[in-house]
This record gives C-alpha cells, structure tokens and sequence, in this order.
C-alpha cells in the first residue's frame, strides 16, 4: 500500500528512473497494474532480508527509499548505511535506528529514519515546535488509521502492515514525565477526544515516542494512537486471553502458535477492499514558553481517502513526506552523513517549509495554529 504510492510519486516528474523490489511477485503485478508500465518503472522479485541483495541494488541507485515492514527495518538499514547511497525510510523498527549513525558518518552515508505520518511528520513538526519556543516544556501527539465506514465486531481495519498494529498492542509504551521515561502498559490511560470531521475518538498509551525520547530534552511527551470508542477494551480483552502471545501453546498434541493464529483469522477481516475508504487524524502539540509568555503550537491533519488515486490516506499521508525528503537528499538540500529521526531536521525552516508546501501541493494540508 505504502511502497506502490512511493514509487507513483517518484516518477510523477519523470526525473526519476524506479526499480521496484519485493519478494512477492503478486505484490509487484499489482504495483505495476496500478502505475502503469511505463519505461521509468522496472520491477524485480527478491528477498530483501538479504545484504547482499540491498548492497547491490543501493550502489546502482541515487536515492533508496525503504517501505520494509518492522522486522527488516533494523538489518536494512545496517546493510544500506555502508553502502554510501542516501535513504530514506518507514519502518516501524522497534531497535534504536541512531545504533547505526556512527556507521552511517564513517561511510558517508545520509540517512533519514521513521519518515513517515507518525513516526515521521509528527517527529518533524514537534521538532520544528520545539526550535520554536525558547522552552519547550510538553508534547503531545495523537494519530490514528481508521475506516471511513464502521462496521461490526471491530470498527477497525488496518492502513499499514496488521502485524505492527498488533506491535502496538503489546510492546510497552515509553513516555516522559518530570523528565524521566515511565514505561507504561500498552492500550493504558484512555481518553475520549473530538475530532472534526470525525466526532469522539478514544486515545491510548502506545510506544509512539520512540528517538524522540532521546533526541528532545523535553520534560513531558506523550503520543497516544486513536481509535473509534470501544476498541481499547476489545483488544484488551484478547491481549488478556493469549490471542497476542507468540510464545507456542499445546492444542491437542499440536503446537499452535497463539498470535499465528490470531493473523490468520484477524488479518483478513483488517484488510481494506479495493476501494474502500480510510482516515488519517493527527494532532500535534507542542507548549512551552517564548518571549516569557506561554506559547503553544498545534498541527491538525485530518485526511480521507483518494478516489482520484485510488489510494488510502494511510498509504498516502505515509508514503509522500518519505518521497519529498528523498528529493531533497538528492538533490542537496540535506547532505550531512548520520542516521537522523524527522524531529533533527525540524529546526531547519527550509525543510519544514518545503515538506508541508509539497505536502499542499499533493493534497495533504496540515493546519497550523498558534496560541
């Protein structure tokens, strides 16, 4: 979903040639269905996991750009940080991207990390907040993927990989307080919240914060994923079963794999039909102090789905600030070598600027306020 919109939008100029890769051979055919086959666009069927392969397909490419699911995100980008090529990428990794900018800078290579929606322009934009105020003091960032239409028993169906959703669900979630990170409980601390356009949503305690507990000296940040009200008890009740536990169970002499089963079953029922509408809602809150005054900046993105596209808002308000950072890695705008989350780039106006005119000028409008 995310990968095909990137390659759309890299050969929307023509300035780009895009080799397309991917292990499945379904998932290639319907990019191409989708795209076109024109002479910009090539595609190849490989494994991705594996070095080798990412070493030779980045040395022969200007930019590379990454829509890896979580658990490939991390070797990735330890393989494509030797290699030199700038990249650019999505991935939910749950290890510390920044373990690899030491190798990044001694190879020469620029890389921008968790480029996304949330991570990703949420990390840009708080960052961009942060070197506004002369003291920023809290953040607070609120996303969410949501069917237009709701339907029965879940009210629920997932923009992006199922498996990271469940990620989610159950890896315990950081946040700051006083300064210092609290681990809390995944799907913890509800809240109910209005959203234009979209009505009450319930927020929650997921493990959104990631580099920026690192990179900001900030004392309170939070970020909390929204669903439609109910869900949090729902996906409670089957993290409370097993129905997440990867851990192998004995059934009837078999060793069945609770969270296996769990996909097989769930999965199919979280997938988006061809053509079936989706929401992205953002809410990023940035308070501090500046000139002595108490000062608060606030970005809302609220995005549906794209029938001229026929594409999700998921896919798109994902795949299109991955796509503008990597033009401008290429063509200089930024060149410094080292692994960098969106928030390092946040204090350079220029970047900011241009990612959200370009965002605009694709359809995706953030509407910033000042209090």
């Amino acid at each position: 979903m995310v990968g095909t919109l990137m390659a759309r939008d890299m050969l929307r100029d023509g300035e780009f040639q895009v080799m397309l890769m991917d292990r499945s051979n379904l998932a290639l055919a319907k990019a191409k269905a989708y795209l076109g086959t024109g002479s910009t666009l090539k595609t190849k069927t490989c494994d991705l996991s594996d070095p080798d392969t990412l070493r030779k397909a980045a040395s022969n490419a200007d930019v590379v750009l990454g829509a890896l699911s979580s658990h490939l995100g991390y070797p990735a980008l330890e393989t494509l940080a030797q290699v030199g090529t700038p990249y650019c990428d999505i991935s939910f990794m749950a290890e510390n991207a920044m373990d690899w900018n030491d190798l990044a800078r001694e190879h020469g290579t620029v890389c921008v990390v968790d480029c996304g929606v949330a991570p990703g322009m949420s990390n840009l934009l708080t960052g961009a907040g942060v070197a506004m105020l002369d003291q920023a003091e809290e953040i607070e960032i609120y996303v969410g993927g949501l069917p237009k239409n709701r339907s029965w028993p879940f009210e629920y169906k997932a923009g992006f990989a199922p498996s990271d959703v469940i990620e989610e669900y159950t890896r315990p979630s950081r946040i700051v307080e006083h300064g210092q990170v609290v681990v809390r409980e995944a799907l913890t601390e509800p809240e109910l919240m209005e959203f234009d356009g979209v009505g009450t949503l319930e927020a929650f305690n997921t493990d959104g914060l990631r580099s920026l507990i690192d990179t900001l000296d900030v004392p309170f940040m939070k970020e909390k994923t929204l669903r439609y009200p109910g869900h949090i008890e729902l996906m409670r009740v089957f993290r409370e079963t097993g129905l997440f536990q990867k851990q192998t169970i004995d059934v009837q002499g078999q060793q069945v794999s609770p969270l296996a089963l769990t996909q097989a079953l769930l999965f199919p029922k979280w997938t988006f039909e061809e053509g079936e509408e989706d929401l992205t809602v953002m809410r990023i809150i940035v308070r501090g102090e500046e000139g002595g005054k108490s000062k608060t900046y606030r970005w809302d993105l609220y995005e549906a789905y794209s029938r001229e596209e026929r594409a999700t808002s998921m896919s798109r308000t994902t795949a299109l600030p991955c796509t503008i950072m990597a033009r401008m890695l290429v063509d200089g705008t930024f060149t410094e070598p080292g692994v960098y989350p969106p928030e390092l780039l946040g204090s350079n106006r220029a970047i900011v600027d241009r990612m959200l005119s370009e965002l605009a000028e694709r359809g995706i409008a953030y509407t910033a306020t000042s209090l």
